[in-house]
């Protein structure tokens, strides 16, 4: 079944491949972005959406519109963006928009939350849907609070909460482990055990595919992530040969690099890089998703283009 798609985020790292996706699978799509461009094949409507600071006529683009994938707002950053900010664009644009979304008749909406809304940087045990949601820090809050006000305004939804996405061009803490897997020296990771949920973009576009087109997934949250979590040596020596280069890791004791960020007060590196983070996708994968990306696979595949460019 074909829907008139309205994606918000269009420009992003996953929008962008989203849109380009479901224009592909025969959706008619409208992608709103702050700086219209010449991005995308002639088939798909582009328009223009203001900063999501201030209000936005959501009216104008939900006309003709029955579902919409809210992907815009403020990725995660380490610092630097205030708890207001994070509120207003996370959490009061998506309350707006779903509240338009439920005048303009809207079939579905499927906002793309984050893990970040059920928990912090790492967790004790995998996590699942079941799991009371205990954020910890503004991004979480501004995330699990978008939710909420999604889930209040009795318009039919769909929450994803991905984990850390991956693919060519990504950015963020993956850019800087990308950057500092291809410097020439060896790495003291090679005793970290930790695995890790990561989440290929081809996987998310395929569960927001699934959600789109299953009445079954009306109402629902479902945790996002590849089947099967790697630790960060298994993340670092993938990255490393899918660059074409040896492993290179030193079985450095983890204890001792954390005793020394914790020294420099950045505990918060240390949980992302020692820390334990499993998501369990068991839900979603009940519901029919078939991720075409095997983590491995996708890591190489994306250290190739990395290095190419």
């Amino acid at each position: 079944m074909t829907a008139r798609v309205l994606v918000t985020g269009a420009s992003g790292f996953i929008g962008r491949a989203l849109v380009d996706e479901l224009s592909l699978a025969g959706h008619r799509v409208r992608a709103a972005m702050r700086q219209p461009a010449d991005v995308f094949r002639r088939e798909i409507e582009v328009v223009a959406v203001s900063d999501l600071t201030r209000p936005v006529e959501w009216r104008f683009l939900l006309k003709d519109i029955d579902t919409v994938v809210h992907l815009a707002g403020i990725a995660h950053a380490d610092g630097g963006i205030s708890e207001e900010a994070y509120d207003r664009v996370n959490r009061l644009a998506t309350a707006e928009l779903a509240s338009a979304a439920r005048v303009a008749n809207i079939r579905r909406l499927i906002f793309i939350s984050s893990i970040r809304a059920q928990c912090g940087p790492a967790s004790d045990h995998p996590l699942t849907e079941k799991d009371p949601p205990q954020p910890t820090d503004a991004y979480g809050r501004s995330k699990l609070a978008a939710e909420e006000a999604v889930r209040a305004c009795n318009v039919p939804f769909t929450i994803l909460r991905p984990v850390l996405v991956y693919g060519p061009g990504v950015k963020g803490n993956l850019a800087r482990l990308i950057d500092l897997v291809q410097s020439p020296w060896p790495l003291p990771f090679g005793s970290f055990r930790n695995r890790r949920s990561l989440l290929s973009r081809k996987n998310l576009i395929a569960a927001i595919r699934l959600t789109l087109e299953s009445p079954a997934a009306v109402g629902e949250i479902f945790n996002v992530a590849d089947p099967a979590p790697l630790s960060l040596a298994e993340i670092i020596k993938t990255l490393r040969m899918g660059a074409g280069r040896s492993p290179r890791l030193i079985p450095f004791p983890p204890a001792l690099i954390a005793a020394a960020l914790n020294a420099m007060k950045r505990s918060d590196v240390w949980e992302r890089l020692g820390g334990e983070l499993i998501a369990d996708p068991a839900k979603l994968l009940s519901r029919g998703w078939q991720p075409p990306v095997e983590t491995r696979a996708g890591l190489a595949a994306m250290m190739q283009a990395s290095s190419a460019r």
